[in-house]
């Protein structure tokens, strides 16, 4: 099976459908989302996850969500769907991708609907209608430039990488985190399709076990191969020799270069220092976020803790009632990243200065 097989959003027969990743590995099912509270539900819920993925599934999600509302004046269409927008955005915090997404869809209504004030003569049914179409059509653009832009950051991720080198990744940043293609596993598709012949090591992803559940699901089903290792055994494997570079995502990165992503991975780049092993982090601009100067004001999403001991097991594996602490996200610091990988190209320190060169 090709990663192409391998689609997180659909949008086809003017139906959203969302592939459920809360029951990969054992059952692949595509989930129709009909309201809005279907698709807050299904962001928060990860069964949509993957920053890329979020801004593509708010995207659709928001015109799935304000198609069929009724509204008098295209101005009042108009505050329901910034209502609706805020509604999502409220899902997950962390992700950038979402607010980004939402923010350029309630953008474009809103210059549409200035041109049209500029037009007069177009009756407000005639607007309403038109302004849906509008959102219809970004919402696919939204989609299209995500996946033009995951395999130009798979282009240029692979010109860092050599034939038959050892990766270690940590969560899911894959196709099915992405519109197609992934960001950090981007450019381990494409050189599987050139014979690289990479040997790759998914770290579990406690406490959701996304990359023993999602990356290694992937990567074996596309015929990569690939090793399950437990999120502790990363130092290990480097000190065996087996790692010659490490590729992870991104679900926001600060103007200074920190990023923030899946909790563990800043561990896995403080590792990947001592053994002197190139750590690349991999953000679409679209997740570069140059609001926010540092890592310190990225907000961290935390987590139900029985995610950690009851969740994956028939049996609870601690104490009942047991105090907790389950971030879902931790920030590494740029110092620790060798080179951020965009689809407009890498990027090397000083982030501050060559990261807002992206956006010139």
């Amino acid at each position: 099976m090709k990663f192409d097989d391998i689609v997180p959003v659909r949008y086809v027969d003017d139906a959203l459908l969302i592939l459920d990743q809360t029951r990969l590995p054992g059952e692949e099912v595509y989930i129709g989302m009909e309201t809005k509270e279907d698709v807050w539900d299904a962001i928060f819920k990860l069964k949509v996850r993957g920053a890329p993925a979020i801004g593509v599934a708010a995207a659709w999600g928001l015109y799935i969500s304000v198609r069929n509302l009724q509204a008098e004046t295209a101005a009042d269409f108009a505050v329901q769907v910034k209502e609706v927008a805020d509604y999502l955005n409220s899902s997950r915090p962390t992700a950038v991708n979402l607010s980004w997404a939402l923010k350029r869809m309630v953008k474009t209504m809103e210059d549409y609907l200035e041109g049209c004030d500029a037009a007069p003569g177009n009756d407000e049914e005639r607007k309403i209608h038109w302004t849906k179409e509008v959102l219809k059509a970004e919402a696919r653009r939204i989609h299209e430039e995500d996946v033009a832009a995951c395999k130009a950051m798979g282009e240029h991720g692979l010109s860092l990488l050599k034939p038959g080198m050892g990766i270690l990744t940590h969560c899911n940043a894959g196709t099915i985190a992405t519109a197609k293609y992934g960001t950090c596993l981007a450019p381990l598709y494409l050189g599987h399709e050139k014979g690289y012949g990479f040997k790759v090591f998914a770290d579990e992803t406690r406490p959701l076990l996304q990359g023993a559940r999602l990356t290694s699901w992937e990567l074996n089903r596309a015929g990569i191969d690939v090793t399950l290792i437990c999120d502790n055994m990363a130092s290990i494997v480097m000190k065996n020799g087996w790692i010659d570079a490490i590729v992870v995502g991104c679900d926001r990165m600060a103007a200074n270069g920190d990023g923030a992503n899946k909790i563990g991975t800043s561990g896995v780049a403080i590792l990947a220092k001592e053994y002197g092993i190139p750590f690349y982090m991999f953000v679409p601009t679209s997740t570069i976020d140059l609001d926010t100067p540092t890592g310190d004001e990225i907000v961290i999403e935390q987590r139900n803790g029985e995610e950690i001991y009851k969740m994956w097991y028939e049996k609870p594996m601690a104490p009942e009632g047991i105090k907790t602490y389950n971030p879902a996200f931790d920030v590494t610091d740029h110092k620790y990243i060798t080179a951020v990988v965009t689809e407009k190209g890498v990027v090397y320190p000083p982030y501050d200065v060559n990261l807002r060169k992206l956006f010139e």
